[in-house]
């Protein structure tokens, strides 16, 4: 196991599967096209939470803990797997949702409900709020005689993506595919701070592309940073902080009208994930990175002639309330 000094509990079967999109490269006139399923994981529908999961649930089984606690909004995928990875290994969930109660029971939330999770909803609050409110939970329960623990530290989750970049590199030696360009979405900085860390200490084999689908240029990439610095210096990495953006490339072109509100091009990318290669793309994240990941390989002779991958970050479950704008920008049509 990477770093076998850093707590870790095994909820995946690695690697996860490294696919080309044959009919997608044709339609495209593009180079070879991967696509790496982080979305056909075993636990709770998959996605790329659960590598971050696989470490802040060892830090939760490192400190003995009896409860953990996760926060956001009801459509989160990382409540929703964080509540799964709980149901697995036997200790109760506390799911706080950043929204007014009545939200309608579907999708991630349903899900969260199935998997015995204690699921209060706080509120319309904003980012910084829900985490005071979680932070005061676990105080609540501290005093109750409980030992919890908050699901959410970038520096122990970035190590999810970190493995996911050293396996990646490995998967593609083995298959000669001679792949250049990696596309993920950006969003908390997570998960792409861990594939930045890898990619550097691989020698920056790849081109990282994050595909905003929340934040401006500039703030993503200051999360990012700040997040890659802490990682390092944590876990004692080799690392300077002013060279965490060689070889990244952030667009924030493809927000739209913002986080979780689709596009057209959003949608036609669900469209096409579907009819030429057969799998599904939900709407907030995988979809506009997708769809930027088209355009660029369209319109960008450099990447369009080099080896591609899109890495399937999951989320599949929030498809599902799509119904009515699918239907209406994309069936009927």
């Amino acid at each position: 196991m990477l770093f076998s000094e850093i707590t870790k509990v095994k909820l995946i079967e690695e690697p996860t599967a490294l696919e080309t999109m044959e009919r997608l490269q044709k339609h495209l006139g593009c180079a070879s096209v991967y696509v790496k399923r982080d979305d056909c994981m075993t636990l709770g529908m998959g996605g790329n939470k659960v590598r971050s999961l696989e470490y802040w649930m060892g830090e939760a089984q490192r400190i003995n803990a009896d409860v953990i606690v996760v926060a956001g909004a009801p459509v989160s995928n990382q409540c929703r797997l964080a509540a799964a990875a709980a149901a697995k290994l036997g200790i109760k969930c506390l799911v706080l949702h950043s929204s007014e109660p009545g939200a309608k029971i579907e999708g991630n939330l349903l899900l969260n409900y199935l998997l015995g999770a204690e699921v209060r909803f706080i509120g319309a609050v904003d980012e910084v709020r829900r985490k005071e409110i979680a932070l005061e939970e676990i105080f609540k329960l501290k005093a109750a005689g409980h030992t919890p623990y908050l699901i959410g530290d970038p520096i122990v989750g970035a190590m999810g993506y970190l493995s996911c970049a050293l396996e990646l590199h490995e998967q593609a030696k083995l298959k000669n595919a001679g792949i250049k360009h990696v596309f993920l979405p950006g969003s908390m900085g997570t998960t792409e701070a861990g594939f930045i860390l890898g990619n550097k200490m691989l020698g920056y084999p790849f081109e990282i592309h994050l595909i905003s689908v929340e934040y401006s240029i500039s703030e993503l990439g200051n999360r990012i940073e700040e997040i890659c610095t802490n990682t390092s210096k944590h876990w004692g990495f080799n690392f300077n902080p002013l060279s965490w953006n060689k070889n990244v490339h952030i667009y924030d072109q493809y927000l739209g009208g913002g986080y979780d509100i689709p596009t057209e091009k959003s949608l036609e990318a669900i469209s096409l994930a579907a009819s030429l290669e057969g799998f599904f793309l939900e709407n907030t994240y995988t979809s506009k990175t997708f769809a930027g990941m088209v355009d660029l390989l369209q319109n960008d002779k450099t990447i369009k002639d080099e080896v591609s991958c899109f890495i399937h970050t999951g989320g599949l479950p929030t498809l599902f309330a799509l119904g009515d704008e699918i239907n209406k920008k994309l069936i009927s049509n």
